[in-house]
């Protein structure tokens, strides 16, 4: 279920509502708050009326959710600045970069997380979930409940994973390989997907 919100200021630090106000009101998109997506945190897209529609995930802890949303906007930004380009090429970067620094402060983002984001900054990648020390440290290095990061895993360790069996098995540079049981192919997990452990019935 999709459902439009006007209180997107529940979803961020409170701190960072007149930075994100001032965004929206001097830009043209909708924004919608969606229910959990496995797949992605948040999108940008052009309707096919012509309008601009942003969504970003409703499971998403404040940091995330702000991080998430400043991405999305940068994604609109970008193509009224130069058109089609590459979703997070050097333009993307660059609009992204200048969008996130009103917010590069220890008063909207924890101390913690801070140097990691800086990091992240540097060179953006098209999601933080590619970056392991970001994304634990957005997440508060604590997995939700009954359910633990792919990475802490041993080898051989048996998981689930959206309704399917998987097997741990080695890393590769950035990722983890995984054989899932049902069709014996291997995918690559980032290290920090949350899994929850097989438990034979």
């Amino acid at each position: 279920m999709i459902f439009f919100s006007t209180k997107y200021q529940n979803y961020i630090p409170k701190i960072a509502v007149p930075f994100i106000d001032a965004l929206i009101k001097n830009h043209h998109f909708d924004l919608k708050i969606v229910n959990q997506r496995q797949s992605k945190h948040g999108d940008f897209r052009k309707l096919s009326n012509g309008n601009y529609q942003i969504t970003v995930n409703n499971n998403l802890n404040k940091h995330q959710f702000l991080l998430t949303l400043v991405h999305e906007i940068a994604h609109y930004v970008t193509y009224q600045k130069f058109g089609k380009v590459k979703p997070h090429g050097k333009e993307w970067k660059s609009v992204f970069k200048n969008l996130m620094l009103p917010f590069i402060k220890p008063e909207i983002f924890p101390k913690d997380v801070l140097p990691y984001l800086t990091n992240y900054l540097i060179n953006p990648k098209a999601s933080t979930d590619s970056d392991l020390n970001l994304s634990l440290a957005l997440k508060g290095s604590t997995p939700a409940d009954e359910k633990c990061f792919v990475f802490a895993l041993s080898l051989g360790s048996l998981f689930v994973y959206k309704n399917n069996v998987y097997k741990r098995e080695k890393k590769r540079r950035t990722r983890i390989e995984c054989l899932n049981l049902s069709n014996k192919k291997i995918y690559l997990f980032n290290q920090n997907v949350e899994v929850k452990l097989y438990e034979k019935e």
